[in-house]
Parts: structure tokens; sequence; C-alpha cells
């Protein structure tokens, strides 16, 4: 029977999946491997930058915000999904709901913003290499990052203020878990002004995002195209390769799942499915692509590594 309370500290019931008989504990075992080396690899590119002197440069210190926000994100969204596959409860206070959410499109705002600073860093780099110590100093260095995280913060707060103004005549919500489109389909009010500002919202988005990344990365190109040094262009095209690979899973994914959600005949388990790849596959391919994918983060963890199997003595 649905729940007729809808005040602030209502229950919300969250859908679930049809799962097999026997496949409930291989499934959340599966998930709790996924959610541990994704928190496990994180947290490593976080330890290596914060430890290292040699990475105490312009480009990783832009770069620790990935990590940290792939972890906001997974975080958010399995444990929560684990914990009511195990327990069968699917229930969640309103306010855990609306925070989950909150939580949620934070981290999905905050990787396109985070590109995009990735990729005008790389700009710099590779196509004034001879300015880009006067151009990206500690203080530019700041404002970057609390432009990144301010702009995603003020954008996603606007979004879901204007929850609070519509009543509530719903306590279901058809997903594994809480986000904006669910929320909102909570509501018997007008929803017009934030379908509209939802779909600005992300437009804004994706459009500030990837007019810096196409303009970064056209620039880069025109500079390997003229360059003469083979050593600088391998760097360049590795590093480019390994940002528009994420972006493009990242979008793929983003895309449908929001486009999904304004047609009917798309199945509400495919829906599911792809709302949880946003928040698996780039916390779990990120570490590795712009980690391991990088000479000098890869190389300081070999060194690392070996230093570690040393002392305990697995090497000799």
């Amino acid at each position: 029977m649905e729940n007729k309370s809808f005040g602030f500290r209502s229950e919300l019931t969250l859908d679930t999946f049809v799962i097999p008989p026997g496949g409930k504990y291989p499934m959340f075992l599966f998930g709790i491997a996924i959610y541990l080396f994704s928190v496990f690899c994180n947290l490593m590119l976080l330890s290596l930058i914060i430890l290292k002197r040699n990475l105490h440069k312009p480009m990783y210190f832009i770069l620790f915000s990935l990590p940290l926000n792939d972890l906001i994100g997974v975080s958010a969204m399995l444990p929560k999904v684990l914990s009511d596959l195990v327990t069968e409860t699917n229930t969640v206070y309103y306010p855990l709901c609306v925070l989950q959410a909150f939580l949620l499109h934070m981290y999905g705002g905050g990787i396109l913003f985070i590109l995009a600073a990735m990729s005008f860093d790389r700009y710099a780099a590779i196509c004034m290499p001879l300015r880009y110590s006067s151009i990206m100093t500690p203080r530019v260095i700041i404002c970057i990052i609390s432009l990144v995280w301010g702009l995603d913060f003020v954008l996603i707060t606007s979004l879901f203020s204007l929850q609070t103004r519509l009543p509530r005549c719903k306590s279901v919500i058809m997903n594994v878990f809480c986000d904006n489109p669910s929320l909102l389909k909570l509501t018997c009010g007008n929803t017009t002004v934030n379908n509209v500002l939802g779909l600005f919202t992300t437009a804004a988005m994706q459009a500030v995002s990837v007019s810096i990344q196409v303009f970064s990365y056209v620039k880069i190109l025109i500079t390997c195209m003229v360059t003469r040094r083979s050593e600088a262009k391998t760097k360049a095209v590795n590093t480019c390769v390994a940002q528009l690979l994420i972006l493009i899973i990242f979008e793929i994914v983003s895309t449908f799942t929001i486009l999904s959600h304004r047609f009917k005949n798309v199945s509400a388990d495919l829906q599911k499915i792809m709302g949880m790849l946003i928040f698996l596959v780039p916390p779990l391919l990120n570490p590795i692509v712009y980690g391991l994918y990088t000479s000098e983060i890869r190389n300081t963890l070999l060194t690392v590594s070996a230093n570690i199997f040393t002392q305990v003595g697995w090497l000799r």
C-alpha cells in the first residue's frame, strides 16, 4: 500500500530490479567488488597527488578534483542500492532521498566542468608551453577549481530549490536510486518551470563544457600538426585521447538516460541500468585512464609499489 504521509519526514519507496532466484547475492558481491575497486583506485590517485612532490603541478591539482568527484558519485549511489538489494527494504526518508539526488547531480555536473578545466590546462601546456607557468599560476588554479565546484553547486542548488514549491502526492520512486526526474514525478502540481529549468541547466552545463573542450582540442590538434617534435605529438595525442574517451562514454550514457525519462516506450529496467552506469563506469575508468595512462603518475605508482614490495621482502 502506498504511503499517504507526504511530510518532510515521510518515507519513499524505491523500485527494484526483477532478480532471478539465486541471483541476489552474486549480484551483491559483484557490486561490492566494483565499489571497493573504484574506491581503492580513486583513493590511491588522491594519495599520490597529495603525497608525491613530483605531482605538485597545475595539471595534477586540477586532476585532484576528478577522483574526489568520482568518490562522491559512486558512494552516493551504489551502497544504498546494494543495501536495498540484500535487505529488501527499498525505502528511504525524503530528506535522504533529496540529498542522494543532489549529490548525484553534483557529480554529473562536476565531471563536465572538471573535464573542461583539464582540457584548458592541456591547451595552455601544449599550445603555449613558454607561457604556461605564467598562465597557470597558483592563484589561477585556485580560481579554476573554485569556479568548477562553485558553478556546479549553484546550478544544482537552483534546480533543487524549485522542488520545495510543489506539493507531493506520490511516494514511490520509479528508480533504484533518487534523482531529480524521479523526485519530480512525485509531485502533483505544474512542473513546467522545473522541466524547463532542468533542460536549461543540463544544456548550459553541456554547452559550456563541450565548447571549452572543442576549442582546446582543436587548438591542440593544430599545434600537433605543425610541430616537428614527435615526442610532443605523442604526449599531446595520449592526453587528448584519454580525456575524449571518458567524455564520449559519459555523454552517450548520460544523454540516453536523460532522454529515456521523456519517452514512455523505454523499459523501466533499461532506464535503471543506464542510469546506474553513469555513476559506475567513469569512477572505474577515470583512475585507469587519467592515472595509469599518464606516464608521470604511472611511474610514480610503480616506484611506490616497488618500494613497498622491497620493504616487505617480496623483491630483492
